[in-house]
């Protein structure tokens, strides 16, 4: 397993939100954001630049960041994006450090999510990253249905491998397997981080775990243990994918992943009382 100092962990209020069933307003998501920003952790997933109509719950993003405390924090901000439009829109706030975008391998999930095909979508992601490039941000590309797929298409681990081999080819220096609906073994996880970590040791390849609340620990263990350092999670375990299938699955608990990792540095305070505040947002 990878030293602590190396682990990083990145907390994911956006995907809480996104799928939430009441809409929660601006100054909710200002303040929870930024007692997020106090707790240390690396990166906060904060928000998206996707159509309204398609995640009403991020339309207000370009309202929340400019009110962001970022002073002092060491903790970077990420924004989603779903094409070219979207990142137009990311890279010209100064406090976004990385664009988010979703590659699925599944074709049936990328029309649902993004409204392209997988071919179309890595065409974006390539005039995403020359955007990125040009304004000084990082992309981070998320390999969805990184693990399997509940559509029937096509999947095996070396259709992972394939795809990540692609995307660095293009450029990308973060990729982090998702989860999507929750259904990765700790088999299936191991041998993808033990294959592509070595093989890629110029790239950051991280863990974007959905879980049920009994195997957590398992999703977790078979990924560190093979070299995994990038984590994302949600406190609580909130959220989930609204594109992927009507019965969600949860993010990877917060509190979980820093249980694991128990020795990390980051402010225990400030992270309760960001629990606390996930408790009177999330009811």
């Amino acid at each position: 397993m990878q030293h602590l100092n190396n682990i990083k962990i990145i907390e994911c209020p956006r995907d809480a939100m996104q799928g939430w069933g009441h809409p929660i307003d601006t100054i909710t998501k200002v303040n929870y954001l930024n007692q997020l920003l106090q707790v240390g952790i690396d990166t906060l997933d904060c928000g998206s630049f996707v159509s309204p109509k398609a995640i009403p719950q991020m339309a207000d993003t370009k309202d929340v960041l400019p009110q962001l405390n970022l002073e002092n924090t060491k903790t970077k901000l990420l924004v989603i994006v779903a094409n070219e439009r979207g990142a137009q829109e990311a890279v010209a706030y100064e406090q976004v450090t990385y664009l988010g975008y979703p590659f699925s391998i599944s074709e049936t999930f990328q029309k649902l999510n993004t409204n392209s095909t997988i071919a179309e979508s890595l065409q974006r992601v390539e005039a995403i990253q020359q955007l990125c490039v040009q304004h000084n941000k990082q992309l981070v590309v998320y390999i969805s249905m990184g693990f399997g797929n509940p559509y029937g298409d096509d999947y095996n681990a070396e259709i992972a491998i394939y795809w990540t081999n692609e995307l660095k080819k293009i450029g990308i220096k973060i990729i982090s397997l998702a989860d999507t609906v929750g259904i990765a073994k700790p088999d299936t996880i191991a041998f993808l981080f033990k294959q592509l970590i070595p093989a890629h040791p110029d790239v950051e390849i991280g863990a974007h775990f959905h879980t049920t609340p009994s195997a957590w620990l398992e999703k977790i263990e078979s990924a560190a243990k093979n070299g995994c350092i990038r984590f994302d999670g949600a406190i609580n375990g909130i959220g989930g994918c609204p594109m992927a299938q009507e019965e969600l699955v949860g993010n990877m608990d917060t509190v979980n992943l820093l249980h694991y990792f128990k020795e990390l540095n980051y402010n225990q305070a400030a992270f309760f009382q960001s629990v606390q505040m996930a408790n009177g947002i999330f009811i």
